[in-house]
């Protein structure tokens, strides 16, 4: 009896110990799968995007964040952005802030707060840059904007960039060209009633006075109108030979020369900032936008350029909008600094390398940093740009363009 009762303690006291182990080992699996769960979650690198994606602006919020998304997958496909001999998956977060300052504002609040994130492509408009940017330089958030106004970028902004050029730095060459070689005189134009369209007006008034012509006809309107008749019949009463499109979005664009043209209205229509020519023969049509003279920043004679719109379209089934190779250029310049920095962490660091980064061969060209004179600060991008023509729905490549002049 008592071997009986020894056995059975026994074989009890097996089993306690097989489930102790047992557990243990379960408790190791566990925490170590919590730990490499963790590290995953360290090699993670999260860049967010504040930009608009709905309504009128939603062609350009696109181009923003798919040339940033481009630059993302080639850097994933690679295994991960390799920063000090780290690999770091990168992810990106997406908000809308449907071109209104008060959505950007919350947009970014929950970017930095909630989200984590030290890196942002956009703001894409004034207004939004503006409302975010006591934000983000407060916070390190290093912004790879569209923002036109000349207020987004100064000497109190170190974490503010300019991927794109804007009517400030393109306008006076362009117009000079359109005055010498078009013939335009007199000249009428419809601007957004917002910092951007505001800022953009007085940068045209002086180009066009410095290039002998006249910004004679100027009307204002809110960005969701979709009627612009009455504004066009006022405009066109004052016998102006060319209407100005900078400033407005792309949509908002087509469909002022769609309402021109059925006006009447046969004189030129000029675009001397922001590329929009895709939209605008999608919502105009052909017809209505045959001869326009637009500003463009791409020449699919450069073979970088070329390659960036097959891309593009092998990835998204759709034309482009010609901003995106700018944040697609944007983000990699980023990529790069950070690398020299050796910190996905430290926005400061990161910021200076941004800065020092010269000739950086992207999908534009050959980028540097320019706008010391202009802003107080080298945060504004400088790279080749173009007037062309529309023929047939497609930019038709006229002259070449730098600071000084078109050629």
């Amino acid at each position: 009896m008592f071997q009986g009762f020894s056995s059975r303690r026994v074989g009890e006291n097996m089993s306690i110990h097989r489930l102790s182990t047992g557990f243990h080992a379960v408790c190791i699996t566990a925490l170590l799968l919590s730990i490499s769960g963790l590290a995953v979650a360290q090699d993670t690198l999260k860049l967010g995007t504040l930009v608009t994606l709905s309504g009128p602006g939603a062609a350009w919020g696109a181009a923003m964040k798919n040339g940033a998304e481009l630059a993302i997958d080639e850097v994933n496909a690679l295994g991960g952005l390799d920063v000090a001999g780290k690999k770091y998956k990168v992810e990106l977060v997406a908000y809308d802030d449907k071109y209104q300052a008060n959505e950007a504002v919350t947009a970014a609040n929950r970017l930095i707060f909630e989200d984590g994130v030290k890196f942002m492509i956009g703001p894409m408009g004034s207004a939004p840059a503006a409302a975010v940017q006591p934000i983000t330089e407060k916070n390190g958030v290093i912004t790879i904007m569209m923002a036109f106004t000349p207020k987004a970028l100064g000497a109190d902004k170190p974490y503010s960039y300019r991927v794109v050029a804007t009517t400030l730095e393109m306008s006076q060459p362009q117009i000079d060209w359109l005055v010498r070689t078009q013939g335009i005189k007199t000249v009428g134009g419809l601007f957004p009633n917002d910092e951007t369209g505001q800022s953009i007006v007085v940068d045209l008034k002086k180009s066009y006075s410095q290039a002998g012509a006249d910004l004679a006809a100027v009307e204002l309107f809110e960005r969701d109108r979709v009627d612009f008749v009455p504004l066009l019949t006022r405009m066109l009463a004052k016998n102006i030979d060319a209407i100005e499109l900078d400033g407005n979005s792309p949509v908002t664009a087509g469909l002022i020369v769609k309402q021109a043209r059925e006006l009447g209205f046969t004189g030129k229509i000029v675009r001397t900032a922001g590329p929009a020519t895709v939209d605008i023969v999608n919502v105009a049509g052909k017809d209505a936008a045959e001869g326009m003279l637009v500003h463009t920043p791409l020449s699919l004679e450069r073979p970088s350029t070329k390659a960036y719109i097959d891309a593009y379209a092998a990835k998204y089934n759709s034309a482009m909008n010609g901003f995106s190779p700018s944040f697609y250029d944007g983000t990699k310049m980023l990529f790069e600094a950070m690398r020299r920095a050796g910190t996905v962490t430290d926005s400061a660091r990161v910021s200076q390398e941004m800065e020092n980064l010269s000739n950086f061969e992207g999908a534009l060209g050959t980028l540097n940093w320019t706008g010391k004179e202009l802003y107080g600060i080298d945060h504004q991008l400088d790279f080749p740009f173009y007037v062309a023509k529309v023929v047939d729905g497609e930019e038709v490549i006229l002259a070449t363009c730098s600071v000084e002049a078109c050629e």
